[in-house]
């Protein structure tokens, strides 16, 4: 009877919710003790994991919602145990029946989930798996949160009756803990770390990542719903999806008629916008029509905006003279004209007409998934977009990203994150650094969350207002811009705030305590580059520790190579769904150079050598190139940095190497505090048992340190500056050298 109620739901499932299975393969037979954990998203939760599990498991319901008269249904067929999670002992019933060879099913999370992303995951799956000697089978569930029987009314759209359905498994696994040595607690502590972890992988391995980033969006349309305002500028301009879409066909038609045929390589066309409501549209734009935009620098010279239109093999520009006047780049834009074909988005305004606008109206009337048929085919390996790294020690270089790498690493931070649709996101971050595209914008522009737009992060005084205004929730920035906001905020400005996700340079310690102490709010660490879609690893709610970067991002392999004279560290290197497609260099612009180091091709070599503890946080050292070699020891000349900034908080500071006639190299430090003395450097390096290495040779007094768009120092231009300033010295000191 069971096994007959088990196909006919089984049927039911499959052609009203067109169920897709993946990775069903992994399903173990032979595992005598096996434990089942699965997300919690809805009440059809259980009855979809009866209806297609292979052998019906049983499953572990809570007694207090087991109670419930609505409950009652869904727990009719399959076979449940009620467990009261606030009694001692229900570990010891859960124990028993994996001990007795029975499938048992479980949701960690304890109840469903209210937010959109992962919630607690409770440590008792982890225990009695282990202590049953248990595998763990993880099974993600995806598509009945925006059905009538979720718990997400006011935070997702739920209007779907009968929403597609995918369920992802993958292998199973053990969980491990210290045999001897260490006490029950930590034991305790590393099987619940191991099973958070696994549920974040988890969370990750659910996504669609494999489709293009207009299918992503279409998505987000359709669960979030067309009337719903998910983006919003400095000009008050208000996009929901439609909107949105609807603007973007509209230019993508002008456009068409603007540029060369898509023929590889024209298919690239240049945007140099700012962060507005244009700039998304735009961006969209292109996707539709099968262009890929390579997003430029505006706030680099004209030589490299030159160069970086060679290298992407650019044939067009769009931007716009309002923004071109407001920022003075008319000397940029004179030079890309002869070169390039400008097009300005003013100039389009008289072609707009009415058989245009009802062309656009009629297409955003249609239901999300007609677009389908009207955008551009594209696979998920194809470009999405072309970014530049940052130049801040090399010429910048050509990023190829990929539709995959976007979205995976878009899943990833919806793993680590908890964004949810309620969210409101404050970016004024540039898109053309990857932090403000795919993590400010894209990310939650894909969960659903509202964008609020905003073109300068040099703008400390709006920033802060424009947090309080709009009651944003979550706010990314660098060090450099959150200190300026710190300092100019009223301490209600970012009452609203639950989060500040910070990356581009290393968080100083003043910096986060600034937060804390003036707004009560923690700064989420992270670290990544332009070539891994940028972030690599985060702190989060989930996880934090002062001081690290987090933890790698799920569906991340590493390893380090070893680096001379550092034992406790080595260069990073990556691989991963998110790792770039390749680079376009300025000598081989016909050809992407992927990614590849002594392991094989796919493997990134961040440049960046690191050190893990014993939990898996990552402390950053340094980059290899900024090292300097001394008597026989590698000095970090970020540590250098930092030891400046702890005797110097209020003042930024840029250590640098440069040629020393007896030993070889020196260290010099530039900063911007007037009085400096070299004096106070040794007192607290003798304070902190740092070696005499670690005090810079000379110490410069400069106006201001070389900064580049996205906040990072430019360490290109901090190295002339020192040349400049320390070429006519006849010594060690001279009147701006100490």
């Amino acid at each position: 009877m069971r096994r007959a109620l088990q196909w006919l739901a089984r049927f039911l499932f499959q052609h009203l919710f067109r169920v897709e299975l993946r990775g069903w393969e992994h399903y173990p037979r032979d595992e005598a003790r096996l434990l089942i954990v699965a997300n919690h998203v809805s009440y059809l939760d259980g009855a979809l994991l009866a209806a297609f599990l292979p052998e019906m498991p049983v499953f572990v319901v809570n007694t207090h919602m087991a109670r419930h008269w609505w409950v009652k249904p869904f727990i009719a067929i399959p076979r449940h145990i009620s467990i009261d999670p606030t009694n001692s002992h229900y570990l010891k019933t859960l124990i028993q029946h994996l001990k007795a060879g029975e499938r048992v099913a479980v949701f960690p999370e304890g109840q469903i989930g209210v937010t959109g992303a992962l919630m607690k995951v409770y440590e008792g799956s982890a225990l009695a798996a282990n202590k049953a000697d248990a595998a763990l089978l993880p099974v993600h569930i995806e598509g009945p949160q925006y059905s009538f029987l979720s718990r997400l009314r006011g935070v997702a759209r739920r209007r779907r009756l009968l929403p597609r359905i995918r369920l992802t498994m993958l292998p199973p696994r053990r969980l491990t803990a210290a045999a001897n040595g260490g006490s029950n607690q930590e034991r305790r502590q590393q099987l619940a770390r191991q099973l958070n972890e696994l549920m974040i992988e988890l969370i990750y391995a659910g996504a669609n990542i494999d489709q293009s980033l207009v299918s992503a969006m279409l998505e987000a349309w359709e669960r979030r719903g067309a009337r719903r305002a998910i983006l919003q500028d400095a000009q008050q301009r208000r996009l929901t999806w439609r909107s949105l879409f609807a603007g973007a066909f509209i230019l993508g038609d002008l456009l068409e008629r603007s540029a060369p045929s898509p023929a590889a390589p024209g298919n690239r066309i240049g945007l140099m916008l700012p962060n507005s409501a244009a700039m998304v549209v735009a961006f969209l734009a292109l996707h539709l029509r099968g262009r890929v935009p390579v997003i430029l620098n505006f706030s680099a010279g004209s030589a490299e905006l030159v160069g970086a239109c060679d290298t992407a093999q650019v044939r067009t520009v769009c931007t716009s003279r309002a923004f071109v006047s407001a920022t003075k780049l008319e000397g940029q834009i004179a030079a890309l004209s002869e070169r390039v074909a400008v097009v300005f988005l003013e100039d389009f305004q008289p072609h707009i007409t009415l058989p245009l606008r009802l062309r656009g109206l009629g297409r955003a009337l249609l239901l999300a998934r007609g677009f389908r048929a009207l955008a551009a085919p594209a696979k998920a390996d194809d470009p999405a977009v072309i970014l530049f790294t940052s130049g801040s020690e090399r010429a910048p270089k050509g990023v190829v990203l990929t539709h995959r790498n976007l979205l995976a690493n878009v899943a990833q931070a919806h793993a680590v994150f908890d964004l949810t649709p309620s969210d409101v996101i404050l970016n004024a971050l540039p898109m053309f650094h990857a932090f403000g595209l795919t993590t400010a914008t894209l990310t939650p522009l894909l969960l659903g969350a509202r964008v609020l737009l905003y073109p300068s992060p040099l703008h400390y005084n709006v920033i802060p207002e424009l947090a309080y205004e709009h009651r944003a929730t979550v706010l990314f920035g660098t060090n450099t811009f959150l200190v300026g906001y710190g300092r100019n905020a009223d301490p209600y400005d970012f009452f609203s705030v639950r989060g500040v996700v910070m990356g581009a340079e290393a968080l100083r310690e003043e910096t986060r305590r600034l937060w804390m102490e003036k707004f009560g709010i923690r700064i989420y660490e992270g670290y990544g580059l332009t070539e891994t879609s940028p972030v690599l690893a985060a702190n989060s709610r989930r996880y934090h520790r002062n001081g690290t970067v987090g933890k790698l991002f799920p569906g991340i392999d590493h390893y380090l190579e070893p680096v001379e004279m550092i034992g406790d560290g080595g260069l990073l290197c990556v691989r991963g769904a998110n790792i770039m497609a390749g680079y376009l260099l300025p000598e081989r612009p016909d050809r992407v150079v992927p990614p590849h180091t002594e392991r094989g091709p796919g493997w990134h070599n961040t440049g960046d050598i690191v050190r893990f503890d014993e939990d898996g946080f990552i402390t950053i050292l340094g980059r290899a190139k900024r090292f300097a070699k001394l008597g026989g020891e590698m000095i970090s000349l970020a540590a250098v940095e930092r030891l400046a900034a702890g005797c110097w908080p209020d003042h930024q500071h840029a250590a640098l190497t440069l040629p020393d006639a007896l030993k070889g190299e020196q260290i010099v430090l530039l900063t911007t505090r007037r009085a400096a003395d070299r004096g106070e450097l040794v007192s607290a390096a003798r304070q902190q048992d740092l070696s005499e290495r670690y005090i810079p040779r000379r110490v410069v007094v400069v106006d201001a340190i070389p900064l580049l768009g996205s906040g990072k120092p430019d360490y290109p231009g901090i190295r002339r500056l020192a040349e400049n300033m320390l070429q006519p010295a006849p010594s060690d000191v001279c009147a701006s050298v100490q």
